[in-house]
């Protein structure tokens, strides 16, 4: 039998062992390795550019995700980091062709904001369909994160569970008067309706009457005649960017000096701007981000406004959160794959401007504090942007859907 003359062959047994695994380590790293696939990190911002939330999403949600990448020298591992943006005009079925050329043309890993809820909605059957990431900062809809949740979406900023019993909670400490809902015939509108009135209902309250609106009413008259004969005294107002015509339009009819206590059920500090405190005085909001929240917050809206010359609104600061959250996991893993990215960033908790302690449960809900927060009055104020004064925080067991009650089928496994 011939020898093994080799150099391999004269080392002792143990050390040819270690050697063979080495070497087997070095073959096989590179088709195990993690990386990112693509010859860039392309993060789609699709929303409504410049329609009825395009003042609170739009071109400022685009801005705030640039300044994520900035973060990170607009590159990762040498990719680098390009911000697509498209404008789904809020029908989804464009919203769900856009996605669908982003994903198949363009390379495109992750799609952040998603504006109206029927939008995200739509955008959400094709990630659930392709594993890739949809960081959801604009849509509120409930069903997101409850029937309609995907393992690689996660809804970011507001829901409509959250938003609504908190108003209605803090509402109802001080008034226990019948309410009335003047709504947007949309998923969100719907959504803050359904769950205000369970929380009404839970608190012993009652709802005298509610209308349905189309988005993009100019005229409100008639509805508010509706809520001045109902017997209400609680005017719950949630008609997305119309919000601020129907209040000013409520203001002219002089329901607050009929005692009527007008809610904005979901509001922005946009709409307050908008507004003028004279209007707004005294309202109560909730909302998920202000920018005297933190130090963090404070230095991110002075940047955001450099260059927008307005305040980011709650959404937008939601999309700059959860892209930095993103590309952060994408940093820490030399990999794009949804699934692989969407667990690193479950398992790491959210610290920045946004939140200092968010962390993304079960149900694909980023949950975090909620702020219950008071319109000043023009006298109180110290500026153009000197909107708001904090009344509570709201911690995350308090604000967002209990787990247990939670239909998404993610839950427990």
């Amino acid at each position: 039998m011939a020898r093994d003359h080799s150099p391999g062959a004269r080392m002792p047994r143990r050390q040819r062992i270690a050697a063979a695994a080495a070497l087997a380590a070095v073959l096989t790293a590179p088709a195990s390795r993690a990386e990112i696939r693509s010859d860039a990190i392309r993060i789609g911002v699709l929303t409504d550019m410049n329609g009825m939330f395009a003042t609170a999403m739009g071109p400022g949600s685009v801005e705030a995700a640039r300044m994520a990448a900035e973060e990170f020298g607009g590159a990762i591992n040498g990719k680098r980091i390009e911000i697509l943006q498209a404008d789904h005009q809020n029908k989804p079925d464009l919203a769900a062709s856009l996605a669908r050329q982003w994903f198949e043309r363009d390379g495109v890993q992750a799609i952040a904001d998603g504006g109206s809820s029927g939008a995200a909605l739509a955008v959400q059957e094709l990630v659930r369909a392709n594993g890739r990431v949809f960081l959801i900062s604009g849509a509120g809809a409930n069903q997101l994160t409850d029937e309609a949740c995907a393992p690689t979406s996660v809804q970011w900023t507001q829901d409509a569970y959250s938003t609504a019993t908190a108003v209605v909670s803090g509402v109802m400490k001080t008034s226990r008067e019948p309410w009335f809902f003047i709504t947007g015939d949309y998923a969100f509108g719907h959504s803050i309706e359904a769950t205000a009135r369970a929380r009404i209902a839970e608190l012993g309250g009652s709802v005298a009457g509610s209308v349905k609106t189309q988005l993009g009413t100019p005229d409100f008259s008639s509805f508010l005649l509706q809520a001045q004969g109902s017997g209400a005294k609680v005017l719950a107002i949630n008609v997305a960017g119309d919000n601020a015509t129907a209040i000013k339009q409520a203001d002219e009819f002089g329901l607050a000096a009929q005692g009527f206590k007008i809610v904005p059920m979901s509001f922005q500090n946009v709409d307050i701007h908008a507004i003028g405190l004279r209007v707004t005085k005294g309202d109560l909001i909730v909302t998920s981000f202000f920018e005297d929240l933190s130090p963090a917050a404070r230095r991110f809206s002075d940047a955001f406004y450099a260059r927008r010359n307005a305040m980011p609104s709650q959404l937008q600061a939601g999309v700059y959160s959860a892209v930095r959250h993103y590309l952060q996991a994408v940093k820490d893993l030399d990999s794009d794959d949804g699934a692989k990215v969407m667990a690193r960033m479950k398992a790491t908790p959210v610290a920045d401007a946004f939140t200092a302690s968010g962390r993304i449960r079960d149900d694909q809900r980023m949950v975090h504090d909620l702020y219950l927060v008071e319109v000043k009055t023009p006298e109180e104020s110290k500026g153009p942007w000197d909107l708001v004064k904090l009344v509570t925080a709201i911690p995350p067991d308090q604000a967002f859907r209990p787990l247990d009650r939670s239909r998404c089928g993610l839950v427990g496994k």
